[in-house]
């Protein structure tokens, strides 16, 4: 019994536990569902201004990007367009101004992509409830909710990643730019960076790839609304992927633009109607080779201060000095096959060629190498190869001349000499015992080239030559040097930069390609300026082209020859390897000049060695010079 109690007074003190904990229960509920409404509003508030703050902070430290970038030109010397600065990374873009954007094109946009355009404030809450409403409806995503501002933030700042973090920095980058910049500017930059297929940025690109219209102000509606099709889908309603797409999408847009009142009924069918005919293709940009536009953009960074990207994207139009006729010429030579020396086992034989102007120091044409790629190995420039007997009139006759002290008609010894430990020796093994300085240049004979140097003396030889823009360095002012001993080399553009100060009366001139360089907007940022300097005598200079005539008409340079006087200059390095012929050569020169123009060439093996040599002499080059020039007008 007493057991009995006992459990009975225990199920009561139960029952009583539970009946308090739902009364507890009860009344903590209502407490606890308040108290997390208000956490959940100061979190999202917190969010918010988190959302805001980032947006702000983002477009104040990029604020660069939204700078309407357009793709940069290069121009020859007559200021024809030879190449668009595009990438593959960058695409092809033009920028519009405000003014210059046709009110029937902005309303085709605002129409397709954003009709409340200037009712929000860069997040259209209805537009976004409205997509939530139909997807729910559909049981998909179909419709997006993202205002124009928004796409623009996506474009410029961010990338297409389906995640909240991007949707969360898009919204607020959308609310900063709405706080900075009006709607008229804010949908001027949407048209200058909307993707609009093809590589083609903007609707300027885009009208001028898809309709051959540069002018936005001469399209008609179906033009209008076939460009406002695009975005959606730049793959696949480009009208020139897919021109059946593009007129189903345009036909909506006009459709569109027609319920909103931007056009009549009578606009938006004839609009429909028109087919699409793609515009002939743009004159195509002339197959020059990459080497000289590769050159441009090295020197026009180095003449600027400026990026490759600034230069690419900044809209700069940079004039050269190329000559069309000459760099198409050079280009059809090097492609002759019979024009090089034979392969080697295992390589090419390869080339390079560089023609300026012997007033102005313009480079008119660049060749830099067979086969050219752009961003190549640009032997034109690049190389330093031993010059051989072209470094003659730079280094040793030159200079003679300029010393006052020798002539052309004065007499050199040509004996076999020992200068310490260095013994040069004549190619042919013959020696004459004198020559004169004329006959020793025309027939390019070594032992009187030594010993002339040797009088001259190697510092009086080195400044001449350093006036002419070769330095000469430390070890490689000795003797040797006369016959193009070099360690350190010289380049084809060295060499003909150096010839043309005898071309030019003693003048020198530094060899350039840019000429100048305008902005956007058409302002000079950059003119070349004339830095013509004279380093020698006109007598010098004179008695030089004399002699180097000389050398073509009758030297070693017979194969130059023109239908007018050529003046120039042979040279040949061996290849002093154990097993190879003895008539095994590693480069062979020439370097002439007309009245007007001064070319060098260069041929040889990127790498030389037993399986790659060449025979053929020097007058191989002189024969590729006089291919050349012989193309160009007098």
């Amino acid at each position: 019994m007493e057991l009995m109690m006992r459990r009975l007074e225990s199920g009561l003190r139960k029952m009583k536990l539970k009946q308090h904990f739902r009364v507890f229960s009860g009344r903590q509920w209502g407490y606890f569902s308040f108290d997390l409404c208000v956490v959940g509003i100061v979190f999202l508030l917190f969010a918010y201004l988190a959302m805001l703050m980032t947006g702000d902070y983002m477009l104040r430290s990029q604020s660069e990007r939204l700078q309407l970038m357009t793709t940069s030109v290069i121009t020859d010397r007559n200021g024809v367009q030879i190449k668009k600065l595009t990438s593959s990374a960058f695409g092809n873009r033009r920028a519009a101004a405000q003014e210059e954007i046709p009110l029937l094109l902005q309303q085709a946009f605002l129409a397709t992509e954003d009709h409340r355009f200037y009712n929000h404030s860069g997040i259209d809450w209805i537009g976004v409830a409205r997509a939530a409403q139909t997807n729910l409806a559909a049981g998909k995503i179909t419709q997006g909710g993202s205002t124009l501002t928004q796409q623009l933030a996506r474009s410029v700042f961010l990338s297409n990643d389906q995640t909240l973090s991007r949707k969360f920095l898009e919204t607020g980058l959308a609310r900063a730019m709405e706080n900075n910049y009006s709607k008229p500017q804010l949908l001027t930059l949407y048209l200058n960076h909307v993707y609009m297929g093809r590589q083609q940025y903007g609707v300027k690109a885009a009208a001028e790839r898809y309709f051959g219209i540069t002018d936005l102000r001469k399209l008609k509606l179906w033009q209008i609304a076939s460009l406002a099709a695009i975005p959606k889908g730049p793959s696949i309603y480009n009208p020139v992927d897919n021109a059946k797409r593009n007129k189903e999408r345009r036909a909506v847009v006009l459709t569109l633009m027609r319920e909103q009142g931007y056009i009549s009924k009578a606009q938006m069918l004839e609009a429909k109607a028109v087919e699409f005919v793609p515009p002939a293709p743009p004159a195509a940009e002339v197959s020059y080779t990459a080497s000289y536009t590769d050159y441009v953009l090295q020197e026009a960074e180095a003449v600027t201060g400026l990026g490759r990207e600034q230069l690419l994207t900044g809209g700069y139009t940079i004039v050269t000095g190329l000559d069309t006729r000459a760099q198409q010429a050079a280009e059809a030579a090097f492609r002759q096959d019979s024009l090089f020396p034979e392969d080697g086992a295992t390589q090419k034989v390869q080339g390079a060629f560089v023609l300026l102007d012997n007033g102005s120091g313009e480079i008119r044409a660049l060749v830099g190498g067979r086969d050219y790629l752009q961003g190549g190995l640009n032997r034109a420039i690049q190389i330093k190869r031993q010059p051989g007997s072209v470094i003659k009139p730079i280094l040793v006759y030159g200079p003679a001349l300029q010393s006052g002290k020798f002539r052309p008609q004065t007499p050199l010894q040509d004996k076999q000499a020992a200068y310490g430990s260095y013994r040069p020796a004549n190619s042919n093994g013959r020696y004459s015992g004198t020559v004169t300085l004329k006959q020793a240049i025309e027939q390019s004979i070594n032992a009187p080239a030594v010993w002339l140097l040797n009088q001259v003396g190697i510092p009086a030889a080195a400044k001449f030559a350093e006036g002419l823009g070769i330095r000469l360095e430390e070890h490689d002012r000795n003797l040797a040097a006369a016959l193009g001993g070099f360690q350190d080399g010289v380049s084809p553009l060295a060499i003909a930069q150096a010839f043309s100060a005898f071309a030019n009366n003693g003048n020198f001139n530094e060899a350039h390609a840019v000429r100048l360089i305008k902005d956007g907007q058409g302002r000079t940022i950059y003119a070349r300026p004339l830095r013509a300097k004279q380093v020698m005598t006109r007598q010098t200079a004179a008695d030089m082209t004399g002699l180097l005539k000389g050398t073509v008409e009758q030297g070693t340079g017979r194969k130059a020859k023109l239908g007018q006087w050529v003046a120039g200059k042979t040279g040949t390095t061996q290849l002093d390897v154990k097993g190879v012929p003895a008539n095994a050569n590693r480069d062979l020169w020439f370097a002439g000049y007309t009245s007007q123009l001064t070319a060098a060439v260069w041929m040889g093996f990127d790498t030389s060695g037993r399986d790659n040599y060449m025979t053929a002499g020097s007058g191989t080059a002189a024969a590729m010079f006089a291919a050349i020039m012989k193309q160009l007008p007098d």
